[in-house]
This record gives structure tokens, sequence and C-alpha cells, in this order.
């Protein structure tokens, strides 16, 4: 039962949406819970149609990397109103499930209209929480409507299949049908997009749901809650609990969460695949990668430099599908030249800032790793051909902003090669042969992506053939497919047998049942057969 009083529900329009705050970096948080009562707005609960406040003690501060203000503050949800969460969603289940397919689209469409609409209000706040620039933060939103949009074929995405007289008289079909509670976990650095493959999907599947989002920029997905509500989700179909490692682990374990989508680090990732799996949960566990980009000595330079440089840099490489390991076969002195001049000209400054390329990254603690990583490349004999750690930013100088970095001569027994360094930075590697560059990709741990840049149909087909990453780019940096594909990352990127959004993202929200019916006149005196059953006559 939902405890909590009146007086305290809110509607989340009161809020001010900018400061309205996943990608869990570690199973546990690296700020500090604070235990002010006072101070800035504090971002509630979604339980049962209402926002909530948290009861909770104590609260995590959002702040802005590009200015460290405090926005707002996420309550640690506490046990009770988690379990009231999950049993909103189980009590709006059996209404939710037997609604017509054609209204749950609909509610859809709408949802897509009104995310249109109040798109810059979204990427402001993203923009605001997370440090991306504005530009990137509206591609964030876009990316995550292209999977609504999606969501409103449901009714042919969710099609079963039908045998008529698969024996005299008998007819077998496959339906579809949702799960009923399942939950998402979501990452700091697509504060909408990774929302929007998780639950669109899942509820238009005619489940119900429960979303986590990031501790560190949670006001995306309140306002995306909000939308989802005023486009007629009935109270209980979408719940939001907040926390870090405590809320996680209480996912994992209620029995009445049937599956869990999360996008992550490798240490939260399969700590949340091994714990649910064990209790008996689907996963599908999105997780750490080294994308790998094979330069080709035919590659267009132009356009292949500027790809580098869009891949590597953008979003201060905090994106899971980030180019941030070159490999060149042949020379590569003249490209790496190239490369340091472009990265150059990049402006780093506040996501707010016109003319800003890249933000800071989310926290000082990202600030400190990502420099560590880079210091250690250096010591392990890599060369720093361009250094972005000292930038300062005028007017934002307590930022965590880190420029534009290129280490060379990186290799495959380096910490900041092995390690996902989600960050600014790109490495650079040299191959004699395609061969030996397919090689060095094929034995990094990670298979999120890969790319090549070449004009040989030749060498894109070997590669396209021979290398072990899910998402393969010719002459495309960022490899991610749109929504009517799957986003299908592999190896130690992915946990789990049904990939995001696509086909394998209605397979994962849906359980397959099989019926077999026998309409027809049986004559008398046939007696009973113990044989087993055949389609013989």
């Amino acid at each position: 039962m939902l405890r909590f009083s009146l007086q305290r529900v809110k509607t989340l329009r009161s809020l001010n949406p900018q400061i309205l705050a996943t990608r869990i970096s570690h199973l546990c948080t690296s700020a500090e819970p604070s235990r002010s009562h006072g101070g800035p707005p504090r971002v509630p609960n979604l339980v049962g149609g209402s926002f909530v406040d948290s009861q909770s003690s104590e609260f995590i501060d959002v702040v802005n990397p590009a200015t460290q203000e405090v926005v707002s503050q996420l309550p640690l949800t506490t046990n009770e109103e988690f379990k009231a969460a999950v049993s909103a969603a189980k009590q709006a289940f059996p209404s939710w499930r037997n609604t017509p397919i054609t209204t749950r689209q609909r509610i859809m469409f709408k949802l897509q209209e009104l995310i249109r609409r109040d798109m810059d209000k979204l990427a402001m706040n993203i923009t605001t929480e997370q440090g991306k620039t504005l530009k990137d933060a509206q591609g964030d939103v876009f990316r995550g409507l292209e999977v609504v949009e999606h969501a409103c074929g449901m009714a042919t995405l969710q099609m079963g299949e039908f045998v008529p007289n698969v024996s005299n008289g008998i007819d077998t079909y496959s339906i579809r049908e949702p799960l009923g509670v399942c939950a998402g976990i979501c990452p700091f650095n697509f504060p909408a997009m990774i929302p929007l493959w998780m639950f669109p999907v899942a509820v238009t599947c005619g489940n119900t749901f429960v979303l986590k989002p990031s501790e560190k920029d949670p006001g995306a997905s309140m306002m995306l809650a909000e939308l989802a509500m005023e486009a007629g989700l009935p109270n209980g179909v979408l719940n939001i609990v907040h926390g870090t490692n405590d809320v996680v682990n209480a996912i994992c374990d209620d029995d009445n969460i049937r599956a869990i989508s999360f996008v992550g680090s490798n240490t939260a990732g399969m700590h949340i695949y091994s714990r649910a799996s064990a209790k008996g949960k689907r996963v599908q566990s999105n997780m750490g990668a080294k994308n790998h980009g094979i330069v080709m000595p035919d590659a267009s330079i132009e356009a292949t430099l500027n790809a580098l440089v869009a891949a590597g840099f953008g979003a201060a490489g905090q994106r899971c599908m980030a180019l941030s390991t070159v490999v060149f076969v042949g020379p590569s002195k003249e490209w790496e030249d190239k490369l340091v001049e472009l990265a150059k000209a990049l402006k780093v400054n506040a996501g707010t800032e016109p003319a800003a390329d890249l933000g800071p990254v989310i926290s000082k603690q990202a600030k400190e790793r990502i420099c560590k990583l880079i210091q250690g490349g250096v010591e392990s004999g890599a060369r720093l051909l361009l250094d972005g750690r000292d930038i300062v930013v005028p007017g934002y100088e307590h930022g965590n902003f880190i420029g534009p970095t290129i280490l060379s001569g990186v290799t495959a027994d380096m910490e900041c090669y092995k390690e996902e360094i989600f960050g600014p930075v790109l490495l650079c590697m040299q191959a004699d042969s395609l061969e030996e560059a397919i090689s060095i990709v094929n034995r990094n741990k990670y298979g999120n992506g890969a790319s090549i840049f070449t004009t040989s149909g030749v060498a894109a087909r070997k590669f396209q053939t021979e290398i072990e990453a899910g998402q393969v780019g010719i002459n495309v940096p960022i490899p991610v497919p749109l929504p009517f594909f799957s986003f299908t990352g592999s190896k130690a990127s992915f946990a789990g047998d049904l990939n995001f959004y696509g086909k394998a993202g209605v397979n994962f929200y849906t359980q397959i049942k099989t019926v077999t019916q026998q309409w027809k006149d049986l004559p008398s005196g046939t007696g009973v057969s113990l044989a087993m059953p055949t389609s013989q006559k």
C-alpha cells in the first residue's frame, strides 16, 4: 500500500524543468548523499500516477558539471517507496495488458508529438545536468524519439504466427503476450535516449514499468514521464524510483519484476545480470566498449578525418559507441598530424554556449579517472600528441573540462587501451596489414562496434565478414542502427539473449504462447487412445 500523505503529492510542473534532474559508471555512486533538508528542489518519485516527495533522509546532489552548481537533490528512495512503485505497476498491469493495442499505439503517437513540442526544454535540462552541448542534447532526445515512433507500429511488430490444419481439423497459432512488471536502470550519458529505448517498447507491448534514472541526471526521465502521462498513459503503467546500489539490488531481487533492461558499465552490468538472472528474470545488459576504426591507405582523407574527430570527441567521448581507438594500416604520421590539427580547432565550453563543440565530463571523479588513464598511457610509452588535461574555460573555471587528447603508439598491453576511458581521448595504433588490424580489434574483449574507412569493396567485405563486433560501420564511424533494427553489441559489451529495440526488443518484453485448437465432429465409438498424438490420421 502507498503510505504517503496526500499533501506531499505534487505535479512535476511545479518544478523548473531546467533544474529537474543513467549510465552507472560503477555499481556504487561516487556522489555522497546530502542530509540537508533545505536548499535546491528535490526530485520526486513517480508512484501510481503521482509525483510524490520521498520520505528518505538521504539525498544526492545533482550537479551541473560545467559550473558545479547544485541544481536539485535526488532521494535515495526507501525500500517502502520502492515496493509501493512496484505494487502500483503490478496493480496497473491487468487492465493495461487488456487495453487494445491500437489504444496503446495512439498513446505513443501522442507521446512523440509531445516530445517534439518540448524538444528544446528537454535538451536544456540535459545540458544543465549532463553537460553535453545543446545540439548534442537535441540529438539525444531525437534518437530516443525514433524508438517511440517505432513503437507506434507495435501491432505489426507483435504479430504471432498461424498454421491451419496442422493435422485433420487442428490449427496451431502463436501469440506474443506481455511479461508483467519490467524495470529499467539507466546511465548518465544519454538521459533521454536510453529511457526511451526502454519504457515505450515495454509499455506498448502491454507491460508496466519501473524506471530508475541515473542519480547524476534524472530530470529528463521525469519530464518524459510527465509527457507520457499527458499523452494518456494510465496511472501506474510507468513509475520512477531513485537511488544507487540499494535500489538496483531491490530491482534485481523483487519477485514481481519479470525483466530488467540495463545500460552502463561492466562492473554494474555483470552484477545486475548475475543477480537478476539467478532470480529467474530476463536481463538485457548493454555494457562497456572499446570501439575501433580501421583506416586503410585508400580511405577518403577529409571525410575520414572528420568522422574520426566527430566520433572520438563528440559528447566529450561519453558515448558507449564513441570511436575511441584508430588503427592505421600503413604509415600513420600524416594522418595523426591532421587529426591533431582538427582536434585543436574544437571549442571546449559549457554546453549552453552556442559555439561549443564539446562540454565537460560528468563529474570531478570522472575527470580524475580519465586524466589518470592518459598519464598511465604516457608512462607506458605512448606519445602524447595533444594534451587536453589542463584546459581552463573562461567563466567556467570550476567545470569538469578535458580538451581533446590524442595518444599515439598505443599498444594492446597499455591500461589506457584495455580500459574504456569514456572521455575525449583518441588512441592511435598502427598495423602493417588489414589482417593484422582485424586481429587487433578481435583480440579486444569488447564487441560493441567497429568501423573501416576505405574505398575498396574487397577490403570492406573482408572486414564485415571477419570482424567480431555486433555493429559494423563501413565508412560510418558510429554504426548505431535505427530502431527497426536492434542495438546489437556483443562479447563483453552485452550480456543477455535479446538486444535493445527492434524485433529483439519486442521479443525481450514479450513471451510466446502457442495455442493448438481442435474444432471438429468426432465420430462416436472411437474410444480412448493412450498413444502419443501425432499429425498422422
